[in-house]
């Protein structure tokens, strides 16, 4: 089984990182340390791994899938469940701007990574941008988990909030899961949509009346 640093790595030299192995390993070595850190227990080292098997099952779907896989790894780099709006997500795509340049990435490249980081704010894509569909598609993807491996998400979602109240909790999860359910779809791209819409649906539908 590849490890997580080989797999950065690869996904690295494909972007064009042209730094040392030795470095690319700190990077992913270091990326790692923050997926482990203690305030996590769903956005951790186990999501991640997740999203990246995503992007591989599906990579052909996109015309640059080294950069998903980098921006995968980059989208909840930085991660604080008291932070306020999308200040995660903008934190994170300057933080993968920064990390990737240097790498030795070309700047065009470190700069469409960060764009794509910047997506998983709120999951709404333009027309005609595949690896950005599939990034936000493999993020979503435990959305259309059974019903176990999905209340065990939502827990861990809950854990990671255990300083907000129960009422404020229950008012920002319905928003959030509202919000969801406003997409046109869940899932953009049509294999994806195809295999996981439905399940998705009936999981967040399920969790709204739970939460009323």
């Amino acid at each position: 089984m590849t490890s997580l640093p080989e797999r950065f790595r690869a996904a690295a030299r494909g972007a064009g990182a042209t730094t040392s192995d030795a470095d690319l390993d700190a990077a992913a070595n270091y990326l790692v340390g923050r997926w482990t850190e203690p305030q996590r227990h769903y956005h951790d080292v186990t999501h991640l791994a997740a999203v990246l098997d995503v992007v591989d099952r599906f990579a052909e779907l996109a015309p640059n899938p080294d950069r998903v896989r980098l921006a995968a790894w980059m989208h909840d780099a930085v991660y604080d469940p008291r932070a306020l709006g999308d200040s995660n997500e903008r934190d994170s795509a300057e933080f993968a701007e920064g990390l990737l340049q240097s790498l030795g990435t070309p700047p065009e490249v470190a700069a469409e990574v960060a764009r794509l980081v910047g997506l998983t704010a709120g999951h709404a894509t333009e027309e005609n941008d595949p690896d950005g569909e599939l990034l936000c598609d493999a993020d979503l993807a435990i959305l259309a988990a059974d019903e176990e491996r999905y209340a065990r998400y939502t827990d861990a979602i809950r854990r990671e909030y255990a300083h907000v109240p129960d009422d404020a909790f229950r008012a920002g999860r319905t928003r959030v899961l509202q919000e969801l359910l406003k997409l046109p779809s869940i899932y953009r791209l049509e294999p994806i949509r195809d295999e996981w819409e439905a399940r998705a649906q009936a999981n967040l539908k399920a969790e709204l009346e739970s939460l009323a």
